[in-house]
């Protein structure tokens, strides 16, 4: 006969124990990161974009100039989409009313309080001071919690990298430390982007509708929605009809914070039942090495 390894509820309750202290310190660590790069001291007056869609005549330079600068596969084929391999593209958008296709400018939209950043459990994502949302690919796991948080659907996964990396603009962080303006801005023939301080950018784009009525819609989208954001809209036609959610001026940051603040204690309740089955089956398994014991001989032939 054999005779059957026990386990104690001590033994049991100490090694998941300390399985689930290594995970809730692991994720707590990493929530509390996040939280502070999405809300720790940010410039509401750092860089920022104007773009006039109604000066956009959809030639694709900033996408293409894009693509280049940051070394995408297929530099030379305009995107359609945003991607692993195009971090902007143009959206040809038709109106009710609208004489011809309206060109909006998509990339990511650097929000004032970034709902990624919030929602990334590692600090791969982070809120810059003087205004663009960077990542580190170094630090990203791959889970994917931006994508289901930014509200304008922006992180892109890239399915055929092992690592599952997510890809985004940074606002072309490098130029800027560089003292140059983003490859977009830089590349446009039309006038349709201007680049500077955010407060600028809202002048400039408040002036043009005060003296141009007729051409603008009395609205700068991005001023407001979900806090603010560093891409700001100008337009002859609703944004509704251009693609960009109706949001609220709150924030979207804070809700991925309520969010993620939950996920210690979730991962620290799944380790604590794996650790604690693992550590059982491998003390089963030790247990029945080295309690064997060789029934006679007789009872092994039936006798």
């Amino acid at each position: 006969m054999t005779t059957q390894p026990t386990l104690s509820r001590r033994d049991f309750l100490k090694t998941a124990g300390v399985g689930a202290a290594a995970v809730t310190a692991t994720c707590v660590l990493g929530s509390q990161a996040s939280t502070a790069s999405a809300s720790g001291s940010t410039s509401e007056n750092g860089w920022a974009m104007l773009i006039d869609t109604t000066r956009c005549t959809g030639c694709q330079s900033c996408a293409l100039a894009c693509k280049e600068v940051k070394s995408r596969p297929n530099p030379t084929v305009e995107p359609t989409a945003l991607s692993s391999e195009a971090y902007s593209f143009i959206d040809l958008r038709s109106a009710p009313g609208a004489e011809k296709t309206i060109n909006v400018k998509r990339q990511c939209m650097h929000c004032q309080h970034p709902a990624c950043v919030s929602a990334c459990t590692v600090g791969a994502l982070r809120k810059t001071a003087d205004g663009p949302v960077t990542y580190d690919d170094k630090k990203c796991i791959g889970c994917r919690y931006c994508q289901y948080a930014c509200p304008f659907g922006v992180p892109t996964y890239d399915w055929n990298n092992p690592l599952g990396l997510i890809h985004k603009c940074d606002l072309c962080v490098q130029r800027l430390a560089e003292g140059e303006m983003p490859a977009c801005v830089a590349s446009c023939p039309a006038g349709a982007l201007h680049f500077g301080r955010r407060s600028d950018m809202l002048a400039q784009a408040r002036a043009r509708i005060r003296s141009n009525q007729r051409r603008y819609v009395d609205k700068v989208y991005g001023e407001y929605e979900a806090g603010g954001t560093s891409m700001l809209y100008l337009a002859g036609v609703p944004f509704s009809q251009l693609g960009l959610p109706e949001l609220g001026e709150q924030t979207i940051s804070h809700q991925a914070e309520a969010v993620m603040t939950k996920t210690p204690v979730i991962a620290a309740s799944v380790a604590t039942l794996a650790t604690g089955l693992y550590w059982l089956l491998k003390r089963r398994d030790l247990k029945l090495n080295e309690v064997q014991v060789t029934l006679p001989q007789e009872d092994q032939d039936g006798h």
